[in-house]
Order: structure tokens, then C-alpha cells, then sequence
């Protein structure tokens, strides 16, 4: 997961990857933003951007509100469906 996590192009490309699986799967639109909220909140906390896309989104979540951060999020996911 490391490599994914060093360029945002695979990054966008495996999160796509999972939001198409888990919508094959039938889980709903609120679901999935909502776990994209609690995966940027973990990435948030643990992992140290490697790029600087990366940087810039956590930049964005660290400066946002609650409801701003859950807005990324639904981005992140919506940005992520167009790349699987």
C-alpha cells in the first residue's frame, strides 16, 4: 500500500478501485462517504504524505471543519469513481 500511497494518480486509481467494488457489492452512496470520512481521518493521524498532492489534501483536512472534512471526502470518493 505504500507505493499507492506515493503517487496520487495510483492512489485515485486504488481508492476507485474499492468505491466501484463495494458499490458491486450494494453498499449505499452514505455509506461509502462515510468511510472515505473515517479513512481520511486514520491517513490524517498515522500516515505522513509522501507527495505533494497528497500534502496539499491533508493541508485542507487539517484547516477544515467536521462538515468541510466530510465534503472532501465525498470529493475524494466522487474523483476516485472517475479514475477506476
Amino acid at each position: 500500500m505504500s507505493s499507492v500511497m506515493n503517487d496520487f494518480d495510483s492512489w485515485k486509481k486504488f481508492l476507485g478501485e474499492r468505491v466501484q467494488k463495494a458499490e458491486q457489492l450494494g453498499v449505499n452512496e452514505d455509506t461509502i462517504n462515510n468511510l472515505a470520512y473515517e479513512i481520511g481521518s486514520f491517513l490524517d493521524e498515522k500516515v505522513d504524505p509522501a507527495n505533494h498532492s497528497n500534502r496539499a489534501l491533508k493541508e485542507l483536512w487539517d484547516v477544515g471543519n467536521e462538515e468541510e472534512r466530510k465534503t472532501i471526502a465525498r470529493l475524494m470518493v466522487k474523483l476516485a469513481k472517475q479514475n477506476a
